[in-house]
Order: C-alpha cells, then structure tokens, then sequence
C-alpha cells in the first residue's frame, strides 16, 4: 500500500501553511471564560458598594481598604478572563511588562504620597500641634516676641547710625514717579 500525499501550491512567499494544532498565539478565551470574568467582575463590583452604601465598617478609612482591595482584583480579575494575560502568553513577556509598570507606579505613588506628607509636616509648621502644649485644650505655646534692639526705639532716617557718617556726602537715590 502506497501513501499518497496532496501537496498545496506554495502561496506567493513560499511558506506552507500547516495546522498542525500547534498555536503560537495566546489562548483567546472561551465562552465559559468570559462568563466567569463577567460574573466575578460583577461580583466584585457589588461588594464594595454594599460595603459603602451599608455603611458596615464604623471608620471610613478601613472601608476605604476593603474597596481598594476589592479593586486590586478586579484588576487581576480583568487581566486574566479578558485580557488573557498568562505566564505563556508571548513568552511571558507581558508578565514581565506588568510586574515593571506595577513596580513604577507604586514607586511613583508611594514616593508621592511621602513627599506631600512630609512637605505639609515641614511647611505648616503653625498647623501642627505641639507636643509641649496643652493636649486637652489644644493649645499651641508661641515663641516670644523678638526682644526690641537697643538704642533703635527713636531712629528716624540715618541719624543715630554710628559710623556712618561719611553717608551723609552721598547722592541721594532717585525716587521712582508715583502713579496718579
């Protein structure tokens, strides 16, 4: 028994095609998937606006972490069942790109926020409380008054000025016109 074999015309670049079952393309999904990314990205979408709207957790700031951790992943929810973003996906190099830009915004936004706290620490100092003040009443001591310099309470022009005397042969500056 002798095996035939139908060999195609090669097509103008001279490359067969062959379907061998071999893709080299990232896995594009199925219906089954993009049904669970859709319920999972509905449910995470919902928890955080029960946890809000019920107003479950007493302070703000942990409701504000519940909601973001929420959204961490979605995120992650997102990459994988609609982006098919995988560890075989071109060779993992979309990984790679991922974990960099991760790796720069939280550098960026964690650097900013620092920067911004501790500019307003250092630049509004009147705005802080001090640790020596009243804690109960939250007052704030102020420091004293500048003492006043001696001998310059009656000072009018250069008159009291010892050693200057030779500015008294000076020309006098010329005064810029007012506006009327």
């Amino acid at each position: 028994m002798s095996t035939t074999h139908n060999h195609v015309a090669a097509p103008a670049g001279g490359h067969h095609e062959h379907d061998d079952g071999h893709h080299t393309h990232a896995d594009h999904g199925s219906v089954k998937s993009y049904l669970t990314g859709f319920i999972l990205a509905v449910i995470l979408t919902a928890i955080p606006f029960w946890v809000v709207l019920g107003k479950v957790f007493e302070k703000s700031s942990t409701t504000a972490l519940v909601v973001l951790g929420f959204a961490a992943v979605q995120i992650v929810v997102h990459m994988v069942y609609f982006l098919h973003m995988n560890t075989k996906s071109e060779g993992g190099w979309s990984i790679l790109a991922l974990i960099f830009t991760t790796i720069l915004v939280v550098i960026m936004l964690s650097g900013s926020i620092w920067v911004m706290y501790h500019l307003n620490h250092n630049m509004m100092p009147g705005m802080m409380t001090d640790t020596t003040g009243d804690a109960t009443t939250g007052s704030i001591k102020v420091p004293p008054a500048m003492p006043a310099m001696e001998g310059m309470e009656g000072m009018k022009g250069m008159e009291g000025m010892k050693g200057m005397e030779g500015m008294k042969d000076m020309p006098a500056m010329p005064v810029a016109p007012r506006a009327p």
